[in-house]
């Protein structure tokens, strides 16, 4: 990944909004400044994840000779978190506002989650006992952890406490595998759960368990991506090809976000404390990146940037509490872009909202 990194401290200095306005509403959709943080081999070897408030980047990057590498941009410097020890390959899954890093590494066994802390350094977060393998993707300011451990028992949704235990949260009904994906700072988790060709998105907490979201009107499926501190969970539902973004909140149900126009499928991947959301939609124009918010719907994000841009951005991967969006874009016309088929070198890009 080819990435300048003081263009990044530009980001800090540009983000610097008002706590009281996570809460005010904004009629319309702001514009963006854009930063180009390079390109990216956006393929199974290398791909983004996530920022935090601090516009810290994590994923994982390819390179000739050795398989993909987690990684940490930050406004200082880029890290290659190696992995576990004798690890070819490892991801970096997510962040939060301390800095501390979840993810994934292979070892000479199986592959297993990791955390990742400026003081502590990389450790094996371990798995389910009798289970050989596991992985991290979501983490909160607690540094609470969550996951999947596997092993002959099938896949199940864990949570690692701060106190490094590893605890399993089970699997809906007629499920025979679970994922968590995302947890916030209530302890509340997201992920998914079912079986081959049929998962439910769930929501789950210490109090009330695992609790089915159920699906959109007439879809047969679900999955969560992301929740946020007001407990409002996004992710898609319905078949390949034709799934739609939703937003789900407590006594209100599953909201279809719907597509861009002319679009066919959409994604949500992230919401931030705000209740803005951001992922992937087809249009006419092709796959496009988009955000949105109750009081202004779904609006393209190539409409909100600079006109005349080199660019297209096909995907937004996540938000953060400051309105910061780390997107993805292409040279071309996006047209053959799709999310997990990036045959062309993706280019990574940090979207500022202007005052």
């Amino acid at each position: 990944m080819k990435v300048i990194i003081y263009v990044v401290s530009l980001l800090l200095a540009s983000s610097a909004l008002a706590v009281d306005q996570i809460d005010g509403a904004i009629a319309t959709a702001p514009n963006y400044r854009v930063i180009d943080l390079g390109a990216l081999e956006q393929t199974t070897n290398g791909t983004v994840r996530g920022l935090n408030s601090a516009g810290d980047v994590i994923g994982s990057s390819a390179g000739l000779g050795f398989g993909a590498h987690a990684f940490v941009l930050t406004k200082d410097r880029f890290e290659n978190l190696v992995g576990l020890p004798g690890a070819d390959w490892s991801s970096s899954n997510s962040i939060n506002d301390q800095g501390v890093v979840v993810g994934s590494s292979n070892t000479a066994t199986s592959v297993r989650a990791f955390v990742s802390t400026k003081s502590g350094g990389l450790r094996d977060l371990g798995a389910l006992p009798g289970d050989n393998g596991s992985e991290a993707y979501g983490v909160n300011k607690h540094n609470e952890a969550v996951g999947f451990s596997s092993g002959p028992r099938g896949v199940e949704a864990v949570l690692w406490n701060v106190d490094g235990k590893i605890q399993g949260l089970g699997r809906l009904i007629n499920g025979d595998h679970s994922r968590a994906l995302a947890i916030n700072e209530q302890g509340e988790v997201v992920g998914i759960s079912g079986h081959s060709g049929h998962t439910r998105a769930f929501i789950w907490s210490k109090s009330g368990g695992m609790q089915d979201l159920g699906t959109l009107p007439g879809n047969g499926g679900s999955e969560a991506s992301a929740i946020n501190s007001r407990g409002e969970v996004v992710g898609y539902s319905g078949v390949l090809g034709e799934t739609r973004a939703f937003i789900w909140a407590k006594n209100i149900g599953m909201q279809d976000l719907g597509t861009l126009a002319g679009g066919k499928y959409s994604r949500a991947l992230s919401i931030n404390d705000r209740s803005e959301v951001v992922g992937t939609s087809a249009s006419a124009l092709g796959t496009r990146a988009f955000v949105w918010a109750r009081n202004r719907g779904m609006v393209d994000l190539n409409t909100l940037i600079p006109p005349g841009s080199d660019f297209v951005l096909f995907e937004a991967v996540s938000i953060n509490n400051l309105g910061v969006i780390l997107a993805l874009g292409s040279d071309d016309d996006g047209h053959a872009h799709d999310h997990g088929d990036h045959e062309l070198p993706a280019r990574v890009f940090l979207l500022i909202p202007k005052p």
